[in-house]
Formats: structure tokens, C-alpha cells, sequence
């Protein structure tokens, strides 16, 4: 099988990466009032403010375009493919949590997606790893922040039970 030509690993990285920041821009449109909402419910004390989210999401962003970059380049793509198709899936359920608790304010769902999300990012970081172990390693801080997320959102929701119904 002949190796990718820099061109198209080039189109690749620009690709992957384009995909990961429509992915972020679908969450962000349903998160325009986020920062008020967020402001506006009670948290609990170890919660971050508002302004490190998109920060923290950027770069968590960049550097799961760049591994699914790299396993892409793997040139048997029977090994890429299932961390491919994880990744992909995990991307989903990403842009679907911000509609389920910024979007339509529903604490249970969103929780049971980022429940979901946490174990496709494991699923995904397992096949990267698998392929190419620094595209697993790329994922460590996505899989530590969804888990940050996670309990967050858990509780944020039951601090919120008539606003996240």
C-alpha cells in the first residue's frame, strides 16, 4: 500500500481538525446563553468559572484532531478504522451534551450522554493507543476533563432540580 502522499496528510490534518472545531462550533451554538445560565445555577465550590471552559475546550479540541491525524496516517487502515469509527461516534454524543443542558436544560439526559461520552473516549483512546500509542496519550487530558465534567454536570444537576428538570 503506498504511503500518503504530504499533500494529502496536509488536507488530512485541516480536515481532522476542521471536524473537531465544527463539532465544537455545533456545541457552541447551542451554549450562547451559556455563560449567563451558567452563572445564574447554583454550583458547587469546586466548579471552574465560566471563562476556563472554551480555553480548556480549544485546546482539548486541537489535540484530538491531531490524534485522530496520526492514527489516520496509519497505512493499514483495518487497524485506524475502529478507533476511527469510536472517535467519530465519541465527537457525536460531544456536540449532542451542550444541546441536552445548555440547549433544552435536561440534567439526566445530559449526564447519562456524558455518562456515554466518557466510555467511547475510553474506547477511542484504547484503539489510538493500540495503533499509534501518542494518539492515546493525546486523549488523556479529553478522557480527565470529561470525567471532570461528568461529576460536575452530576452535580450541577441535582443542585438544579427545577432548572435541569
Amino acid at each position: 500500500m503506498p504511503k500518503h502522499s504530504r499533500v494529502s496528510i496536509s488536507l488530512a490534518l485541516v480536515s481532522w481538525l476542521a471536524a473537531c472545531f465544527v463539532v465544537a462550533a455545533v456545541g457552541a451554538s447551542a451554549s450562547l446563553q451559556a455563560g449567563s445560565f451558567y452563572a445564574e445555577l447554583s454550583r458547587p465550590e469546586w466548579a471552574p468559572p465560566g471563562a476556563i471552559f472554551g480555553p480548556v475546550w480549544s485546546a482539548l479540541y486541537a489535540m484530538m484532531a491531531v490524534a485522530a491525524w496520526i492514527v489516520w496516517q496509519r497505512r493499514e487502515l483495518a487497524l485506524a478504522k475502529p478507533g476511527l469509527v469510536a472517535f467519530v461516534a465519541q465527537l457525536i454524543l460531544n456536540a449532542l451534551w451542550s444541546w441536552l443542558f445548555f440547549g433544552w436544560r435536561l440534567g439526566a439526559l445530559s449526564f447519562l450522554d456524558i455518562v456515554a461520552l466518557w466510555v467511547l473516549i475510553v474506547v477511542t483512546l484504547v484503539c489510538f493507543w493500540r495503533t499509534r500509542p501518542v494518539a492515546g496519550l493525546l486523549l488523556v487530558p479529553y478522557l480527565a476533563w470529561v470525567r471532570f465534567a461528568a461529576a460536575l454536570n452530576f452535580r450541577i444537576w441535582q443542585l438544579n432540580p427545577n432548572t435541569l428538570g
